[in-house]
């Protein structure tokens, strides 16, 4: 069965990238390119670039809540990496009350519409919690009534081989009327894969005119401040003089001014950048490229983001990573194509 996927939300295809490189060595289980959508100009061109660059007009850049899906053709399965921005635990948590919050919902809409096979729908972990817990249980039981098996699970990615401490909530649905089960894929068969971010960012060197790899000028005092900021360490934690100390009241972010740990996954890439919100080099006095970020991300060198600098780097932080995507449709596959594969007991109830 070749699978044709629509994507709502696409962002810069980090989940397109996992779906269309699955590969379980039988070509009669494979994922295709249908359609997908987003409202950023930028993100859609990028993911055009590196996706379907064959067929451009397939990406449709549009607000979803003003989008005719009596556009879109037929598909066997569907995406959705709703926005995550009122459920994110580093935002105002506004939940279902947000703007984004009820986004989830087009999701809803799409399954009904189009009854595919299959579904995966993406978030934030914060999600569990918002609303005092109310919005899961409701985006949980919507999924369920439009005719779903659901399967929700917290994966943390690092556990995966990603380098990258990034857990997010991955809901796989299997339409009701199938007789398949899916499984949440083991972490065990990637326990020994050296996920350091030293080496997802060095090995291979990346070569100075590669695309997206720009330095950020930085400026005297935050060079000097990260001076005296070692791997691992934060504006809060490290021995500052107080000439360079931060005057922030409230919150004290971890990750302001955070140095990479090299030895270790990389904190969550985020697409956030000003007040020493990027992610900083365990040894050069810097904020990572987007192009060592994207590798944090797993994306291939080759994949080349559009858009601004500023942008690029929001795509990035967007989005799922490619390769962490890829273990969860290579089990969706597997599962179809009757194949075990090792398994573990969901984290989550439904």
């Amino acid at each position: 069965m070749i699978y044709r996927l629509g994507e709502l939300f696409c962002g810069p295809g980090g989940i397109a990238w996992g779906a269309t490189n699955a590969d379980i060595g039988d070509p009669d289980f494979r994922i295709i390119h249908q359609w997908a959508n987003d409202y950023d100009a930028s993100t859609c061109d990028t993911y055009r670039r590196n996706i379907c660059p064959s067929a451009p007009q397939t990406v449709y850049h549009e607000d979803i809540r003003k989008f005719d899906m009596g556009r879109l053709s037929d598909i066997d399965a569907l995406a959705f990496g709703f926005p995550c921005n009122d459920f994110s635990v580093v935002g105002e948590q506004k939940g279902m009350d947000g703007v984004y919050g009820p986004l989830y919902s087009y999701g809803v809409k799409a399954l009904k519409k189009f009854k595919p096979i299959w579904f995966l729908a993406e978030n934030v972990g914060g999600l569990r919690n918002a609303n005092e817990g109310k919005a899961f249980t409701k985006i949980l039981a919507e999924l369920k009534g439009a005719g779903y098996t659901i399967t929700p699970h917290l994966y943390k990615f690092e556990e995966y081989g990603i380098p990258q401490a990034r857990h997010r909530i991955i809901i796989v649905g299997i339409r009701n009327d199938l007789d398949v089960i899916f499984n949440v894929p083991s972490p065990e068969p990637y326990k020994d894969i050296d996920n350091s971010c030293r080496k997802a960012i060095e090995e291979p060197p990346i070569p100075e005119d590669a695309p997206n790899n720009e330095k950020t000028k930085q400026s005297k005092q935050v060079v000097e401040r990260l001076g005296y900021i070692k791997p691992g360490q934060n504006a809060f934690t490290a021995d500052l003089p107080d000439r360079l100390k931060l005057n922030i009241k409230g919150a004290r972010i971890s990750q302001i001014y955070k140095r990479l740990d090299p030895d270790k996954p990389a904190y969550t890439v985020t697409g956030s950048g000003g007040g020493g919100t990027h992610i900083y080099h365990w040894d050069e006095p810097r904020a990572l490229t987007n192009r060592e970020r994207a590798r944090l991300q797993t994306f291939p060198d080759t994949y080349i983001f559009e858009g601004s600098k500023e942008s690029v780097r929001k795509q990035i932080g967007m989005a799922v990573p490619c390769r962490g995507a890829r273990i969860i449709f290579e089990a969706i596959l597997k599962s179809f194509a009757g194949i075990e594969y090792p398994s573990i007991e969901p984290n989550i109830d439904e």
